[in-house]
């Protein structure tokens, strides 16, 4: 098959797509051009062009096009610059002379016909016509909504014409989508070859049956509007995809408008010329006076033959199209139908294409032409169904809004956010679960009983960069600095310097200098607790440990510093709320006053630094008025009764591995120094308080085995 990257889009599509771009002052051409050939088709379909294939017989020329934009795109603008400066002529000829011939031509041959057959005479039987033929009313070129028993009397009349199609242009197609839903599904039917079944309706005095003509109508479908009231988590989102799913997906060609992202303000000058250029006025003449030709009467009826060759070319690109649709995982159905049906689409478009150029065969050219924009149609498909999905909308929207917003300011600015508690708590659940995976948190607050929400896109930390400030004097001089995690280790070995995790304004070191932003807690752990222990319970973490001046063998006296994998902006009581989680989080006692952003430490010239390699600390379950943080404060109340170390190895022990964790239970108390007696009653006694305890005899012959050999 053809590299289609070589392939260049066809000249009426690229010409008025110039002036498309030219007049909206977008750039996005895809967008536009899935909607010039939707007009194209149009106008091969009124003038009933047929593709005739060796393989498939005759096939109709006609396209259904999804185009979705967000507001102000210029898709409406666009769709009226088509109409009325490209379209005008072809549709006023089309109505106003090539129409009415044919259909009075056509109504003879059918008086002609039925005389033959009733033995009447012909100007008889063409006068009942007539009338049969007024009663269907009028046509209309382009309709935007409809009924199904609507559409068929239209198609009756236009079957009697053998002329026209039937046009549906949906404008605001998410807000109009369930009240057409009657009509769309008649289009479904009507797509291939312009057939359907006829409803059979009570034949009475007033209302006589009329005779079933046999006959094909194309029709034609642009579906455009903006994709967040069309795919908006509810009820029109679910009829969307039942649509897609039940054959939407085949039929159409997609567009999917991307904002495009100026490097530059244009200047107005230049904006000003471009849309008076005299080169718009010269394509659109020239293309107006070419489109207004393709109404001529000699025109009607244009057949299209598709000669080996294409036909070959044709079937390797259905073939591939086939292949590729089989590797997706039988859940994308969806997929697998748009992927496989590409070849029918593009054979369409081909004969729209050849229409325009009056040509009698569909080219290699044509085809070509069209390939590459079904393949570029394939692309914005995969855009609507790989989607911003809402929840993920309403995180950004959260974290991005500078101010707090409510239930009520959420509801206003999404059409999904419902109003229903049980709705909003799921989509807002799911809007915290995506944040936390993608560095978004969302907090939640209460005011006289009116819930609020702020968010924060946390920046990513890394060991490169530890913020800190320090000075040799105790209140002023603090210089900001962003060392390595490594280098800590020579830092805190300086002399009698006073340090941070916290720059300050004016250097001056107090709680209302402090500038929000660190990624490292330090805390101190004065004697109760060991550095073996400490080392061993963090030793999947990063962290440093240095020893102060008062640490003794007897009684270990150290810092810990502990980097965390976000740069946090937390004000002082946040700050305070943060470390007070953490701390209690930690398995150990610590010093509380590290709760304070102003807090400073010392460095020692003579102290002993271990570092330790690990996963760097998330801490985002620390952070209040968050989910994780309150699923966190949860957790904790649940094991209120335990200390610290207790509620560390219990939480693991609710992820498995309860007896591997029950001897690093009992084996930390044991370096800790307690006597075994001490730490068997405090191990039966930790395992009676769980909400599944083991055994007593597990308990005795695994884990108080293993801790008396380590005793002996």
């Amino acid at each position: 098959m053809i590299d289609l990257t070589k392939i260049k889009h066809h000249a009426a599509i690229e010409e008025v797509v110039d002036v498309l771009c030219n007049k909206t002052q977008n750039t996005d051409r895809g967008f536009f051009r899935v909607e010039v050939a939707f007009f194209l088709a149009k106008m091969a379909a009124n003038m009933r062009a047929t593709i005739l294939t060796k393989d498939r017989g005759s096939i109709p020329v006609n396209l259904y096009t999804l185009a979705l934009a967000t507001s102000g795109y210029g898709k409406g603008h666009s769709v009226h610059i088509i109409e009325q400066e490209f379209m005008a002529g072809f549709k006023a000829r089309f109505m106003d002379e090539t129409f009415n011939l044919i259909a009075e031509d056509n109504l003879w041959k059918i008086a002609i016909a039925r005389a033959a057959i009733s033995g009447k005479e012909e100007q008889a039987e063409k006068d009942n016509l007539d009338r049969e033929y007024t009663k269907e009313g009028n046509i209309s070129y382009t309709f935007d909504s409809g009924t199904g028993p609507a559409v068929k009397q239209t198609r009756n009349k236009m079957i009697m014409a053998n002329i026209g199609a039937i046009n549906l242009q949906i404008d605001e197609i998410g807000s109009n989508l369930v009240g057409n839903v009657e009509i769309l599904n008649v289009f479904l039917e009507l797509f291939d070859q312009g057939l359907t079944k006829a409803k059979l309706t009570k034949n009475t005095a007033e209302n006589v049956r009329s005779q079933e003509l046999d006959g094909k109508t194309p029709t034609n479908a642009l579906l455009f509007g903006t994709p967040d009231t069309l795919l908006d988590g509810g009820q029109v989102e679910d009829q969307f995809y039942s649509f897609l799913q039940t054959g939407y997906a085949r039929r159409c060609l997609f567009g999917w408008g991307h904002e495009t992202v100026l490097d530059e303000v244009p200047d107005a000058a230049e904006v000003y010329h471009r849309l008076i250029s005299t080169n718009n006025t010269t394509t659109i003449n020239h293309w107006a006076n070419r489109f207004s030709d393709l109404a001529d009467p000699v025109k009607y009826g244009w057949e299209m033959s598709v000669d080996d060759e294409v036909g070959i070319e044709l079937i390797a690109y259905k073939l591939e199209c086939e292949r590729i649709a089989a590797t997706y995982p039988k859940k994308e159905e969806i997929h697998k139908a748009e992927m496989s049906h590409r070849y029918f689409k593009a054979l369409k478009l081909a004969g729209a294409l050849a229409f325009v150029d009056e040509s009698s065969e569909i080219e290699l050219y044509h085809l070509h032409c069209a390939m590459k924009l079904v393949e570029e149609s394939g692309e914005s498909f995969k855009g609507i169904m790989t989607r911003e999905k809402n929840h993920v909308k309403l995180a950004k929207h959260i974290a991005e809004t500078p101010d707090e917003v409510t239930h009520s300011d959420l509801f206003e600015a999404f059409p999904f956010y419902k109003s229903g508690q049980a709705a909003r708590n799921d989509i807002m659940n799911l809007a915290q679960s995506w944040g936390y995976k993608n560095n978004v948190i969302i907090k939640k607050t209460f005011s006289d009983g009116i819930e609020f929400f702020a968010g924060d896109t946390l920046q990513e930390a890394t060991l490169d960069e530890t913020i800190l400030s320090y000075s040799n004097h105790f209140g002023y001089n603090y210089e900001a600095e962003t060392p390595s995690f490594d280098q800590l280790a020579d830092f805190v070995a300086m002399p009698d310097m006073h340090f941070c995790n916290h720059g300050f304004i004016n250097k001056h070191r107090n709680s209302e200098n402090a500038i929000p932003g660190f990624n490292m807690i330090v805390i101190d752990c004065d004697g109760e607790v060991t550095l073996d222990t400490v080392h061993d319970l963090l030793k999947d973490y990063e962290f440093m440990t240095y020893t102060t001046k008062r640490h003794t063998e007897a009684e270990n006296r150290f810092r810990l510093m502990i980097p965390i994998s976000f740069i946090l902006e937390l004000d002082k009581d946040e700050y305070k709320n943060f470390m007070t989680s953490f701390m209690d989080w930690l398995p150990f006692k610590s010093d509380e006053a590290a709760n304070q952003r102003e807090k400073k430490w010392m460095t020692n010239a003579n102290c002993i630094v271990h570092h330790n390699k690990g996963e760097v600390l998330d801490p985002v379950q620390f952070i209040p008025k968050t989910s994780k943080n309150e699923d966190l404060k949860k957790q904790m109340a649940d094991l209120g009764s335990l200390d610290n170390l207790e509620r560390w190895f219990a939480q693991r022990m609710a992820n498995g591995n309860r007896n591997q964790h029950m001897i690093r239970f009992a084996l930390t108390l044991v370096d800790a120094g307690i006597a075994y007696q001490e730490v068997e009653n405090q191990v039966v006694s930790f395992n009676s308080r769980m909400a599944e305890p083991m055994s007593s005899s597990e308990l005795r012959n695994t884990v108080l085995v293993t801790t008396a050999k380590k005793y002996a």
